[in-house]
């Protein structure tokens, strides 16, 4: 008797990977009752309030840190002023990039409570950080390390709303005080010069200057300490000097603030 055929086996179809479920906010789960008591209501609201606040995304909430720490490890960093970061701009004043300090950290360990405390409360737990705006409306708070990834989020902003067209899109970041406002630029010190062979009297070297009336040297833009000249003819000590104006610098021109 011939052996039974055996039948193939069957080909089962392999499962496919199920997606991971997106992750609600908490807040959907509150429900608001709209009949009952009052108290209950506001309760419930109270409770929607508070809940809304809770940041789930924990790249969010790492990056803030992240920023926590080279700010405790870089204060009074004459480089970044305590920023930890070095953001650059270009000739209108815009962001152009952003990378790390290249100086030395001012202190090698930061404290844990000084980190949380620094990235969860206070109106600098996102300074070091960097959002992206668009002229749509469309704008992100600052929550990105760098320009780069703002700038790709920006971009999978325009894909999805501007069908992938750049419509004039930047990034800003958020800074310390020291770090947003550049230290003003120094100016020249006032450099005296010492004349020995004028063939002058000290009187006679004095009455070089070309007095003018303070009011009348601003009304006509001029400095009103040298009426323009830009230096001083004086004496002292038996010596005859020329002296840069203290009050404009020797460019003769009327302060800004007069």
């Amino acid at each position: 008797m011939p052996p039974a055929k055996r039948k193939p086996a069957r080909r089962t179809t392999v499962a496919k990977a199920r997606k991971p479920a997106a992750r609600k906010h908490p807040a959907s789960r509150v429900k608001i009752p709209r009949t009952g008591p009052l108290h209950a209501q506001i309760g419930a609201r109270m409770v929607l309030f508070a809940v809304s606040r809770i940041d789930i995304r924990p790249d969010t909430v790492q990056s803030r840190k992240d920023a926590a720490i080279l700010r405790a490890t870089h204060k009074g960093c004459p480089t970044c002023k305590g920023n930890g970061q070095v953001f650059t701009k270009g000739k209108d004043g815009s962001f152009t990039g952003s990378k790390p300090c290249p100086a030395k950290p001012t202190k090698q360990k930061a404290s844990r409570w000084e980190v949380y405390k620094s990235s969860r409360f206070g109106a600098d737990k996102n300074t070091g950080l960097v959002g992206w705006t668009c002229p749509c409306g469309k704008k992100e708070k600052p929550r990105y390390r760098d320009a780069r990834e703002a700038t790709k989020a920006l971009r999978t902003h325009e894909r999805a709303r501007h069908q992938g067209k750049t419509v004039g899109g930047a990034w800003y970041a958020q800074a310390t005080e020291g770090a947003a406002s550049p230290a003003p630029a120094k100016q020249p010190a006032a450099v005296s010069k010492v004349v020995t062979d004028s063939g002058v009297t000290d009187e006679q070297w004095i009455k070089k200057n070309k007095p003018m009336a303070p009011a009348k040297a601003i009304a006509v833009g001029k400095c009103w300490q040298c009426a323009g000249a830009g230096r001083i003819f004086s004496a002292f000590g038996g010596q005859q000097l020329i002296v840069v104006c203290s009050e404009c610098r020797g460019n003769g021109a009327a302060p800004k603030a007069a």
